[in-house]
């Protein structure tokens, strides 16, 4: 038998860094975002050897190892695979699990989609399947966060375990004591057309190292720095603001409330955004786009951009100019999805 699983990436429309902790914890955190038609892909394979083999085909690494009821995850290869297997057979297993786990995640680690946090919920998706375990999806993307955020100690946030657990487009809140409400929101299915119509996906074919920025953003929190809180709360309002004018069909307004919260974001932290961000952002702007935004923490990987009407070639046209690609997308309103063959 092999169990698969994939779970797709996400897109952040608006709130973007208010589901981080402490702010979350004090202040309530709320985050629109939507599940993209890319994904993360697992499949294990159960063996009659002893031995657990980790194989990433998108990163080109393959790690054999000894199949033991904790793998070691200090040496840092393939750290997410490592720490959902350990976490596995502790909580549920409680023996060794031989196994081969082979992973493949459509756009690359470090790109602002949600891509570790993806990965982890497919991985204990594929397991959950073969296991048969008994978990529904806050069970699972509360799972994930435990081993990113406490077990493997990975600075960040709570939106993307839920974003590819549940699929769809979600309205998220955010409170103390790692409560979240995960609200799924009803559109219109022209409404969803256009927002693909007009939203442009775009790669600046650089990567970032997160948890630098979260931790940064963090800092300013605990420090009650008065510029940062500001910027927090603004981003937090326009995930409201942001969620009624999709509701409303108000597409008109979509492009000054991600600008709004670009602006603003660019305050929460250093290293948010850069000179190379902001000339491609001015570029787009120029070209007809009327707001965007990084995706994911920030400091490069994908953006994407508000383009009305039919605005999205002259946009497309500017910032290739710069390099990068344009990254075609769909959204899916299905979440994690596991099965056996």
């Amino acid at each position: 038998m092999i169990y698969r699983s994939k779970a797709p990436l996400r897109v952040g429309l608006a709130g973007g860094g208010t589901d981080v902790s402490p702010y979350c914890d004090i202040y309530g955190g709320a985050i629109l975002n939507a599940a993209i038609n890319m994904y993360a892909n697992v499949a294990i394979e159960p063996l009659n050897t002893n031995e657990v083999i980790f194989q990433s085909i998108d990163r080109q690494v393959t790690i054999n190892l000894l199949a033991t009821n904790e793998l070691d995850i200090k040496d840092g290869k393939l750290g997410l695979l490592k720490g959902v297997y350990n976490r596995i057979v502790k909580d549920f297993a409680h023996k060794p699990l031989p196994c081969k786990i082979t992973t493949f995640v459509e756009a690359p680690l470090g790109s602002g989609l949600g891509t570790s946090s993806t990965l982890v919920v497919a991985i204990i998706g594929a397991f959950a399947e073969w296991l048969q375990l008994p978990l529904g999806e806050y069970d699972i993307a509360h799972l994930a966060y435990q081993i990113e955020r406490e077990d493997l100690g990975m600075a960040g946030g709570r939106q993307d375990q839920y974003a590819a657990t549940f699929g769809g487009f979600n309205f998220m809140e955010f409170y103390a004591d790692n409560k979240v409400i995960v609200n799924p929101l009803r559109i219109k299915s022209s409404v969803i057309n256009e927002l693909e119509c007009n939203l442009l996906l775009y790669y600046t074919e650089t990567s970032r190292l997160s948890s630098s920025i979260i931790e940064s953003q963090q800092s300013n929190i605990q420090q009650k720095s008065e510029k940062s809180l500001d910027a927090t709360h603004k981003v937090k309002e326009q995930a409201f603001m942001m969620k009624e004018a999709i509701l409303k069909g108000q597409l008109n307004k979509i492009g000054d409330i991600l600008d709004f919260g670009w602006q603003n974001k660019k305050k929460m932290a250093a290293n948010i955004s850069n000179p190379q961000i902001d000339a491609l952002y001015t570029n787009a702007l120029n070209a007809g786009a009327t707001g965007g935004k990084i995706s994911g923490a920030g400091g490069g990987g994908f953006m994407n951009f508000f383009c009305p009407g039919t605005t999205r070639y002259a946009v497309t046209d500017a910032l290739l100019q710069s390099g990068g690609r344009i990254q075609p997308f769909q959204f899916s309103l299905e979440g994690l999805t596991t099965w056996g063959i």
